[in-house]
């Protein structure tokens, strides 16, 4: 029986959220296996007409920081598929 090459790896993203009445930021970080850290923010705006409801502010600024980190993922990996082939690659796009 020939034991096959499997690695299980996992990651922790962070994310810290900073709000008042009317805005709400996001910080996310995520350290990878190669020692970089990635990090991205998001913001979002409560419209005055709007109730004040936090967990809603948390969600979409939450979400638009990882889509940032999800686009500077693709973009580290596109870097490195381009340094280890020695050529320019298309894109990555999510």
């Amino acid at each position: 029986m020939t034991k096959s090459s499997q690695s299980t790896t996992g990651w922790h993203v962070e994310l810290e959220f900073d709000e008042d009445t009317k805005h709400t930021k996001a910080a996310a970080l995520v350290r990878l296996a190669d020692g970089t850290e990635v990090r991205s923010h998001g913001t979002a705006s409560r419209a005055p007409a709007d109730d004040n409801q936090p967990r809603v502010g948390e969600e979409i600024a939450g979400a638009r920081a990882l889509n940032e980190m999800a686009s500077k993922l693709l973009n580290k990996a596109h870097d490195e598929i381009d340094e280890a082939s020695g050529r320019t690659s298309y894109p990555l796009t999510g």
